[in-house]
């Protein structure tokens, strides 16, 4: 298998994005090994920032060692050891070492190039696994992605359209709950690709959030013989607001007709 995918054919799935197909004689199984350029750039960078860190907070506790202002041995591993914990994703990366030198404790660390040269090699590479047969490699990578579309769906409902697990007793509040999440993800959708095409740059919840202080209130009225009159206003869009709004060829009226069955006060007998 190692040798089938060191020299197997790779093909272009997407811009940047690479897979190749390697099926197990004999098994049940299908193999997609696939590289991304974005996703190594992203890998690399997180990478270097990190291990930078560590680096540094190392540089510090040696320092710290050698001129005896922290001399117990316990304490120099304990704060080693929360250094490791801090720095998990790199710290396999680098040999460290407590030791004593005539008569006095000393710490060693240094970068370890062989599995430095591994991970480098392995950044934005994944391997998928599937029993699916007779497909190629760019439409099982196709499925996969709309795996990872489905669970970004599931984290959408949850986060930011708030739309939490409940546990429902009766059918018919089961049926309404989840043609409610049905619905706030299809607009929640509609609302991304209409954001992509106009080239906004934002998400919707980015987007949502922006216009998240554009409300309506209502201006209420006495008049001489005790009823109110009620006038339901929009407030103005901010400079920004108004920006993504025209973006979005979205005009807000500046006034709303005032329902009293809809509204949060009313009282039914």
């Amino acid at each position: 298998m190692e040798r089938a995918l060191l020299d197997g054919p790779w093909t272009q799935v997407r811009d940047e994005v690479e897979a190749q197909l390697v099926s197990i004689p004999g098994g049940t199984e299908t193999y997609v090994l696939c590289r991304s350029t974005a996703r190594r750039e992203k890998e690399l960078a997180i990478r270097h920032r990190f291990s930078t860190r560590l680096e540094e907070r190392l540089q510090r506790l040696a320092t710290r060692v050698a001129t005896g202002r922290l001399k117990d041995r316990g304490k120099i591993e304990r704060v080693l050891g929360r250094l490791q914990a801090s720095y998990a994703s790199v710290a396999d990366l680098y040999e460290m070492a407590v030791r004593d030198e005539d008569g006095r404790v000393r710490l060693h660390w240094k970068l370890i190039e062989a599995r430095r040269a591994w991970r480098d090699a392995r950044e934005g590479a994944y391997l998928l696994r599937t029993n699916l047969e007779g497909q190629t490699a760019e439409e099982l990578w196709t499925k996969y992605i709309q795996l990872t579309e489905a669970e970004a769906a599931f984290r959408a409902l949850k986060s930011e359209l708030a739309i939490r697990p409940l546990f429902h007793q009766l059918e018919p509040r089961v049926k309404a709950h989840i043609l409610v999440a049905f619905l706030g993800y299809a607009l929640w959708v509609t609302l991304k690709h209409l954001l992509h095409r106009r080239g906004t740059g934002l998400t919707p919840a980015r987007a949502l959030a922006q216009l998240a202080t554009l409300q309506s209130a209502d201006i209420i009225l006495p008049t001489t013989d005790g009823r109110e009159i009620r006038l339901r206003r929009v407030a103005t869009p901010t400079a920004e607001q108004q920006q993504l709004l025209d973006s979005l060829d979205i005009s807000v009226p500046t006034h709303l007709e005032w329902n009293a069955e809809c509204s949060a006060d009313f009282v039914t007998s």
